[in-house]
Parts: structure tokens; sequence; C-alpha cells
């Protein structure tokens, strides 16, 4: 071979290799795996965002009172300020004042709270705190509480968001009025000025903000939905970054294997043309010189 013909190992590059139709094809190839993989990755990371959602999703359906929360039981942390409804009785002796309570207009004031007796289902008997309104005034609190407790026990369809008692505080000066008033809606200082209680009573551990059945001279309390709140699961987040991975690794490979294919053929080149240049060395040397054809 005349070595001037040969191919050069600096003639075929990378690139050139790469634009051969094999190679595009092994592209595209790589590329829908790669995108397969982004797919999964963005399922997992989806996954990942909604797995420990909690807030208004939730809370904004309306359940039965006994679906959420039984007598004597916590509340769950993804059920707090859950919409619920509840059937229940109240005790009209039992009417008392929660003080300094914001209503969401700038002006505090005060909670009128009933002791009700849950009066259907399968809590009934059960003891529950209802906080049925707000006012500003003092005057006007004590006002509706005397009414209430001059009445006859009321039957109570409710609807209202279920809230996780306050820690119990101990009680202060106050609490000796009538009627007591307190700052925390604790309901084990509640009970403690809760009549008919019976024998074995059962008590919710949280309390029920009725919007509904607001008496005379109280305004709603306010009690909005929940902030919805998103925590990663940081698995499906690790599961979402290793698909990640791998959708480079597939175009990775792609290159690795398009490099690899271009060395092996540089280098075969390159032996190839080193064996031209050999041959035409020891062409060069068998023909005979001047002083060689003289003798």
């Amino acid at each position: 071979m005349n070595p001037e013909h040969a191919p050069h190992p600096g003639d075929l590059t990378l690139m050139r290799v790469m634009r051969r139709p094999r190679w595009i094809g092994v592209l595209l190839i790589a590329l829908a795996v790669a995108a397969a993989f982004a797919f999964l990755g963005r399922w997992q990371l989806d996954r990942a965002l909604a797995a420990r959602q909690v807030g208004p999703q939730i809370t904004e359906t309306t359940h039965p009172l006994q679906d959420v929360i039984g007598p004597g039981a916590a509340i769950a942390n993804d059920r707090v300020g859950q919409l619920t409804t509840v059937d229940v009785t109240t005790v009209p002796a039992d009417y008392l004042l929660i003080e300094d309570r914001d209503n969401d207009s700038g002006a505090r004031g005060y909670w009128v709270v009933a002791h009700t007796i849950v009066s259907s289902g399968r809590d009934a008997g059960a003891h529950l705190a209802v906080a049925r309104g707000f006012t500003p005034d003092r005057a006007t609190a004590l006002s509706v509480v005397r009414r209430l407790e001059a009445s006859a026990p009321e039957q109570l369809a409710l609807t209202g968001r279920i809230q996780p008692t306050d820690p119990p505080q101990q009680p202060e000066d106050s609490m000796a009025g009538n009627p007591p008033a307190m700052k925390d809606m604790a309901v084990a200082i509640l009970i403690n000025h809760w009549s008919q209680l019976g024998p074995d009573p059962q008590f919710f551990e949280a309390y029920f903000v009725a919007k509904n059945a607001v008496p005379t001279g109280l305004v709603p309390i306010y009690s909005p939905a929940p902030i919805e709140q998103k925590s990663i699961d940081w698995l499906n987040a690790f599961y979402a970054a290793e698909w990640v991975v791998f959708a480079g690794f597939a175009v990775y490979l792609w290159y690795r294997l398009a490099k690899d294919a271009w060395e092996r053929e540089v280098d075969d080149l390159a032996e190839a043309a080193a064996a031209a240049a050999g041959e035409a060395s020891a062409e060069a040397s068998d023909i005979p010189t001047d002083s060689q054809k003289v003798d």
C-alpha cells in the first residue's frame, strides 16, 4: 500500500463516528431510555411530595365525629381542624367563658363554651366541649350565658371543626367567677366544672368549634381550614434522584461506546499506517543503487 494514500488516524474524528447511522440509531435508543427514566423520576418526585401531604384536601371533607376521633383518644395530626358533624344535647348549668381569644378581627374577646353530651351514634353519652360563639364584650358574653343557663337543654345537630385540647394550666383567680372563665381551652380543666357526668363518664380529649347554631348575641368563631403543609418523603425523593442518574447514564453509555469504537478504529488506522510505512521502507531497501548496478 502506498503510504501517501493510506488513511491517516488524524482524519478520523469522534464526531464523524458519532454521525454514522449506526451510532445515531443507538443514540435514539439511549434518548428513549433516558426519557423513560426521567418520567419515572418525575413520578417518584410527585409521590415524595404527595405521600405525606396533609391539609385541606383531607380536613375539608365533612365526616361524622365518631369517624375522626373517639372518647379518650388523641386526635391524629392530619385530622386537626377536620370538618365534622355531631348530634349533642347541651347541659345548661355548665356554660363557661374562655377569655382573651382572637377572632381574626383585631379585637380580643370571649368564647362561650358549652358542656354537651353526644346524643346519637356509637359514642352516645360521651361528653364533648363545644365552643359555640364569640363576642368582644364581656357583658354580652355574660348576658348570653345567663340566658342559656335559664333555658332548657338544646338538641343540636352541629357542624364544625374538631381541635386538640390545650395543655392544662394552673387555674387563675378568674376561675372562681360565675360563670368560670379561663384562658386555655383545656378539657382537663373544663371537666372539673361540669355536672351530670354519671358514674363512668367518657370524655373527648378534643373540643368542637361550632359553625352553626350560634346563640343570639354571639358571632361565629373564626375557624379557617388548616394551612396546607407538604413534607417530603425522603425515600421516594432518593428514588427520584436515582432515576435521574440512570437517565444521564443512558446517554453517557452511548457516548462511551461510540468513543471506544472511535478509539479502536484510530488504533487500527495507526497500525495500518505503520505497516504501510514499513512495507514502503522494505521495498525501498530492495532497489539497487547506482554503484551496485556498476558492480
